[in-house]
């Protein structure tokens, strides 16, 4: 094959390395407890037929607290744009291949940095941010598996009867979804999120996307401002939890979904039911019981802090990918199709892809 190669730099933030501002930010923000990472996700589409399309998340545009984004660069074959999606600003790269190209590849390179994060209940900031009308409107409102009514509500009230601030609300709820719900590694992916059929068949089983999605919606349905944030895994855990991080380069399984909470004077609040139930699970020895030390000290923690081996993409719901009828729940793996046929973002025997991450030093 004569391969084409398009650096469509124009069209998107370029990182490059050279650059004395990039070099001075990624050593800053290394010198502040910052790292910087870069994730490569390469992808093929086999056996083609007609036009073929495919759609990777970009990382999370916003520079916050905890992540700073610092640019993407790719190759292939085909024709490729950014496009940012217009209710949650979800960014993603969309590539295109004429038909009759018998071997569409796609090369994308993005670079970041970023810190662990935790809040500090006991010490409200009087600046910090509020939410606008159309936010909380936003961060409040159903989706199409996350619905806010009938049985989640029910089953939220009832969770924060005695709760009396958002804090409490979301804390109990938190509280909850560990203590009601565990990892069921027979789920494909990290699940779709449908929160009301795990209610109503009070089959509590899933993993993060079912999980956080769970916590979201509960959340909302109280009138607490919350949302998943999708990502992926980019190194080892630090905090000694074997099952929170990777263990090689290789992050093509690593993607994990997280969730928030607005609180009044504080701002984001970072959670993560889901990895509680992940570590009672899968950590050493295995199925370790709720009141172990390692749980115990995880639970606590992850209410109110992350720790930031994760890329964040989006939090973007109910997406529908630029030029295709294809609808998702999320995005956060690549997607892709061919002579109009979805494929499975999970089977790499039809949609080939790999995801590697690792550390940058300076």
């Amino acid at each position: 094959m004569k391969r084409r190669t398009f650096l469509q730099a124009a069209l998107a933030t370029p990182f490059i390395a050279g650059l004395p501002i990039v070099r001075d930010v990624i050593a800053a923000a290394q010198g502040e407890g910052w790292r910087t990472y870069e994730v490569v996700t390469k992808l093929e589409i086999v056996n083609p037929s007609g036009v073929s399309r495919a759609w990777v998340p970009l990382p999370y545009t916003a520079k916050t607290d905890w992540h700073t984004p610092l640019g993407n660069t790719w190759s292939g074959n085909g024709q490729v744009k950014v496009v940012t999606e217009s209710k949650y600003g979800a960014e993603m790269l969309c590539v295109e291949w004429e038909e009759g190209e018998k071997a569409p590849v796609l090369e994308v390179s993005s670079r970041f940095a970023t810190r662990d994060r935790a809040v500090e209940f006991s010490r409200p900031n009087p600046n910090a941010p509020s939410l606008s009308q159309a936010e909380m409107s936003l961060y409040t409102e159903p989706t199409e598996l996350i619905p806010t009514d009938g049985i989640v509500r029910e089953t939220a009230l009832d969770i924060t009867r005695h709760a009396r601030t958002d804090i409490e609300r979301a804390h109990a709820i938190y509280e909850w979804v560990v203590d009601n719900t565990f990892r069921d590694p027979k789920v494909k992916g990290c699940g779709w999120g449908d929160i009301k059929t795990m209610l109503e068949t009070r089959y509590f089983g899933g993993k993060c996307g079912d999980l956080n999605a769970l916590f979201v919606g509960l959340a909302r349905s109280v009138g607490v401002a919350a949302r998943d944030i999708y990502g992926v895994r980019v190194a080892p855990s630090q905090l000694g939890y074997k099952s929170l991080g990777l263990g090689s380069t290789n992050a093509s399984k690593g993607q994990h979904c997280r969730a928030e909470f607005f609180a009044q004077g504080i701002g984001w609040v970072p959670v993560d039911p889901a990895d509680v139930r992940k570590v009672v699970l899968e950590e050493s020895p295995g199925n370790l019981q709720i009141n172990d030390p390692k749980v115990v000290a995880l639970r606590r923690r992850l209410f109110g802090a992350w720790e930031m081996n994760w890329l964040a993409y989006n939090t973007a719901h109910d997406v529908v990918l630029p030029n295709s009828r294809t609808k998702i729940a999320y995005f956060m793996y690549p997607n892709g199709e061919t002579g109009g046929k979805v494929l499975d973002q999970l089977d790499s025997d039809t949609f080939k892809y790999t995801i590697t991450a690792q550390q940058i030093n300076t």
